[in-house]
């Protein structure tokens, strides 16, 4: 209460945020360049040339004023052509919405779906922001943990099923999973889409890695494939981790075409709209940027293959191999407090990681690390952590 006698006027559970485990270590050593960071989920590679080009030729060409708030109209006709050619759909430009990073794409599918009290279930491990980004809504996040192994993670249908309450209106779901690697089946998205069906629940669909895949598989199956065009079905996705694009800020988002005038007032009311000249390189990356890709998923999958086999075989790990994204997220025997563990590997090995617990319950002995880094420091990473682990 104020002195007033009224209520504080700042939300109490907006005053109760806090930062993710993987801010709280990153800001530790953000800016030393003895640190390896493997903390965050980006690359070291600048954004490639034919990109930044293409983006400079629209800043010369006076592209610095608004855009259309649910993005420029080439931008989401090169999407449409885009979603025809991986995945063989004809998507209507107007179910695409560019409002900006996929994170505002994220925050606006819960606006379109969730209201305060309402549950949505996270299956989990999952990024941390999707759990605030329920809290911030007034929603109930409910935790459905994968399972872990044998050989793979895997989701059980059933424990979803019976996590489905009263209150759920949602599931979220992040295939190729950041922090695990884990893609879905065609099976498993069968399977997740029936129950959402069923239950007349909304499905948000993260497939923002769909182009990381280390198996013969590109792209990573897609829920468009199987919704129809005016199903709750919220597919969303971007340029930052498939074109290097992390600072751009730019993603896009796939909803059912009757929403096409609500979208474009949500997009206006968080973030007017992308920024002009950006669309514009995101038009080149998806017209010219296939050898990129590429090349780049080549890369991400020798340095999935060498954390596997320099990590996994140390005593105290247990890592079931990724099949996508570029993180790898083993469980370590004995680190205990897994925040503590990691800010320990930054002062004591100079290597920044992301602590478990912070990817949803049950990860507390679990560690993330990006592996999308030049090979030589991801090496130079891995040696360092191979001797903090033996101090354990």
């Amino acid at each position: 209460m104020t002195d007033s006698g009224r209520r504080d006027p700042i939300r109490p559970d907006i005053a109760a945020l806090e930062l993710s485990g993987i801010a709280k270590v990153a800001l530790e050593a953000l800016d030393d360049p003895e640190v390896v960071p493997l903390w965050f989920g980006e690359s070291d590679i600048v954004t490639p040339d034919f990109i930044r080009e293409a983006a400079k030729r629209a800043l010369d060409a006076g592209k610095t004023f608004y855009s259309y708030s649910r993005g420029h109209r080439p931008l989401r006709e090169a999407l449409a052509a885009y979603h025809h050619r991986l995945y063989g759909i004809e998507l209507h430009p107007d179910r695409i919405t560019v409002p900006g990073s996929t994170m505002l794409s994220v925050m606006i599918a819960g606006q379109c779906v969730l209201e305060r009290g309402d549950e949505i279930l996270l299956v989990s491990p999952y990024w941390p922001n999707i759990r605030t980004v329920a809290e911030i809504l007034g929603a109930v996040p409910v935790e459905v943990r994968l399972e872990e192994g044998p050989e793979r993670w895997w989701l059980d249908i059933d424990r979803l099923a019976a996590a489905i309450g009263p209150k759920t209106r949602a599931v979220y779901v992040n295939s190729p999973s950041n922090p695990t690697g884990w893609v879905m089946s065609r099976e498993e998205q069968e399977a997740v889409l029936d129950l959402c069906r069923r239950h007349g629940l909304a499905l948000i669909s993260d497939e923002v890695y769909h182009r990381n895949l280390f198996g013969p598989e590109d792209p990573a199956p897609s829920f468009l494939e199987l919704a129809g065009e005016e199903e709750p079905v919220f597919v969303l996705n971007g340029f930052s981790k498939a074109w290097a694009m992390t600072g751009w800020r730019l993603g896009w988002m796939i909803t059912p075409r009757s929403l096409a005038e609500p979208m474009a007032v949500l997009a206006e009311c968080n973030n007017t709209g992308a920024t002009a000249f950006a669309q514009y390189g995101g038009i080149a990356a998806l017209t010219e940027g296939e050898p990129f890709v590429r090349a780049f998923r080549e890369r991400c999958r020798r340095n999935r293959d060498l954390v596997v086999e320099r990590l996994g075989r140390h005593p105290r790990v247990t890592l079931l191999p990724p099949e996508g994204a570029f993180y790898a997220f083993p469980r370590i025997e004995g680190i205990g407090d897994g925040l503590a563990f990691c800010r320990r590997a930054v002062r004591e090995a100079r290597v920044g990681l992301a602590a478990g617990y912070t990817f949803g319950a049950g990860n507390e002995n679990h560690i993330r690390l990006c592996f999308a880094v030049a090979t030589e420091r991801l090496a130079a990473a891995l040696d360092r952590l191979s001797v903090l682990l033996d101090r354990l």
